[in-house]
């Protein structure tokens, strides 16, 4: 699988407390993801769940939002529009490669 990411992008998205709070969230789901039913409903996290988690408040912030397109923009997450609810999704496979990447560093080997 190829991944498609800016190493230092995504490690700038992950500096910020926020978003790395919204990545910690997401991996604490069930699967990384929500679910979505064939009546609609969604289970899971989404936009609004997130909002909630991270800032307390009850209504999706344009904080949030912009959290969560600078981590979509980095590859780290995906984001499905659903009706009215924005499904947000960990992309695990991004993360592993940013920790293989600073395993190599770590050994010594250039990717």
């Amino acid at each position: 699988m190829t991944i498609e990411m800016n190493v230092v992008e995504a490690f700038h998205a992950l500096g910020d407390t926020t978003r790395f709070r919204i990545v910690q969230m997401l991996a604490s789901c069930c699967c990384n993801r929500a679910a979505i039913h064939e009546d609609g409903g969604v289970e899971g996290a989404t936009a609004g769940d997130i909002c909630c988690s991270v800032t307390g408040a009850e209504r999706i912030t344009s904080t949030v939002s912009h959290h969560l397109a600078e981590l979509e923009r980095a590859g780290l997450i995906t984001r499905t529009r659903r009706g009215k609810a924005v499904v947000c999704a960990l992309r695990p496979e991004a993360l592993q490669f940013l920790s293989t990447t600073l395993g190599s560093m770590a050994i010594g080997e250039s990717q």
